[in-house]
């Protein structure tokens, strides 16, 4: 079945691609844009700009009721209450610094953080530096033979000397959508917070107030949601916003400073100190409202069927797969080609895929694949014909290589 996108046709990159002969496959590292991002940043920086949350003039003013509408559509979007807060980052990643350090008060020696074996590095390495710092326990939760998180071995890590648990409930290696409410809810019944990484998930999955009600924090970024770089959020549940404390400092975020001592803005100003990305703000918010208007049942039955499709073509050319990938992605690798080899002569054909560590070294390693995974990964704009050029570009290398 040849399977054609309907979407395609919105990101004006693709008839660039076209004439070049790209083909992107590289989704999860980050996606293509649509007209309606440009359209925005165009009209952001055309009709004259001011700062937020500082000047009286009608500009400034104008500009600052745009952000916070802005603020308003994401908390929408996520199904989030008006009592909860949504803190503008720079992406996933410093969401996720923020809630570490926001939250570091909070621990003495010997308490234990818990994270999954195939954690980013983004939602790894910064618990990992607070355990060191802090003279924490970092637990690590393993994995399945088809690469979800174990449940039972879980619940038997997760005690009540846990007092966080981070986790991402699709993994960009493994490419496993999972129920992780089980193990959401034993951690809540530990006393744990509950700290979500939604960076892949959000693309495929949509994030609503029953996901919200099982976590406390959870961020993302807006680059891999079609929207800008350099933008991403923190979500804080209405019960534990408090719990933050700023740790970074500057401009607008001061209530009251003083040479002696400052004190700070609640949450989301007091967390969101110097000019924000107000362009990629606002860009962010309107590309999110245009994915909302789309058919998203349509969306996922088409990604569920070209994803059928990658596995079965890999399959036929008997690759040793990460996990059992089940949506928008696949990890693997050649049993006799190294993957970065084979990444090169994809290259020089015009295919874009992402070979390496994919910002998860103990997780290949645990694998044994510290050589690196190859992984095509798929947005709603890809199709068959994308597809059968990877084949055959994959086909082709390995004529030279094997």
């Amino acid at each position: 079945m040849h399977l054609t996108s309907p979407w395609r046709q919105h990101f004006p990159c693709f008839e660039l691609f076209d004439q070049q002969g790209v083909t992107y496959l590289d989704s999860a590292a980050t996606a293509q844009k649509p007209h309606i991002l440009l359209q925005v940043l165009q009209q952001h920086y055309a009709s004259g700009v001011a700062n937020v949350h500082r000047a009286q003039h009608a500009l400034a003013n104008r500009i600052t009721a745009e952000l916070e509408q802005a603020r308003a559509t994401v908390l929408q979007w996520l199904g989030a209450t008006d009592n909860d807060q949504l803190i503008f980052t720079k992406g996933a990643t410093d969401a996720l610094n923020l809630v570490c350090h926001g939250l570091s008060h909070l621990f003495q020696p010997g308490d234990e953080i818990a994270v999954s074996l195939y954690e980013h590095h983004a939602n790894l390495i910064p618990w990992q530096q607070l355990c060191q710092r802090l003279q924490l326990k970092l637990v690590v939760l393993p994995f399945n033979s088809s690469g979800a998180l174990d449940p039972i071995a879980a619940k038997q890590l997760i005690t009540p000397n846990t007092k966080l648990l981070a986790l991402s409930p699709l993994s960009n290696v493994f490419g496993i959508t999972q129920d992780l409410t089980p193990t959401l809810q034993h951690a809540k019944q530990c006393g744990a917070l509950r700290v979500l990484d939604c960076t892949q998930y959000a693309v495929h999955q949509r994030i609503d107030q029953q996901l919200l009600q099982h976590c406390d924090f959870l961020a993302l970024s807006s680059h891999k949601l079609f929207g800008p770089d350099g933008v991403g959020i923190l979500w804080a549940s209405q019960a534990q916003h408090s719990l933050l404390h700023p740790y970074q400092f500057g401009g607008e975020m001061v209530a009251h400073c003083s040479i002696e001592q400052s004190s700070f803005l609640p949450a989301p100003l007091g967390f969101e100190p110097g000019t924000p990305n107000i362009a990629g703000i606002l860009a962010f918010a309107k590309v999110l409202q245009w994915l909302a208007d789309l058919d998203q049942t349509a969306i996922q039955h088409y990604e569920q069927a070209l994803h059928q499709q990658l596995i079965e073509g890999l399959e036929q050319r008997a690759v040793k797969f990460a996990g059992s990938p089940n949506c928008a992605l696949a990890s693997f690798s050649h049993p006799q080609v190294h993957s970065a080899d084979i990444a090169t002569l994809l290259a020089e054909q015009g295919v874009a895929i992402r070979a390496g560590s994919h910002c998860a070294q103990p997780l290949l390693k645990a694998l044994g694949a510290e050589q690196g995974l190859l992984r095509v990964s798929l947005g709603f704009y890809n199709d068959s014909q994308d597809l059968t050029r990877f084949f055959s570009a994959y086909d082709a290398a390995l004529e030279l290589l094997l």
